[in-house]
């Protein structure tokens, strides 16, 4: 299922992804530092909602309280959820 979420606090505005039970693929960062988050995309395509929490979630850009990292983890997680009510 494609997947998109709509950032808070980042660079990048908009996270696309596709989720298939707990498995995150395609990953697409719009907006952002595109080096480093194409970089992130390919490191994490195929990897679980939880491994993506566990590797993602609380980091920080700066003074900003969050990063397009820890908005992907919390979109993941937001779109597990989603799928499993």
């Amino acid at each position: 299922m494609k997947y998109e979420y709509k950032t808070k606090g980042t660079c990048s505005g908009t996270i696309k992804f596709d989720i298939n039970d707990n498995v995150i693929t395609n990953i697409e960062f719009i907006g952002g530092c595109p080096g480093n988050l194409k970089a992130i995309s390919k490191l994490l395509d195929g990897q679980t909602v939880e491994y993506i929490e566990e590797k993602l979630k609380g980091n920080q850009c700066g003074i900003r309280g969050t990063s397009c990292a820890d908005q992907l983890a919390i979109a993941v997680r937001k779109a597990y959820e989603e799928n499993h009510q």
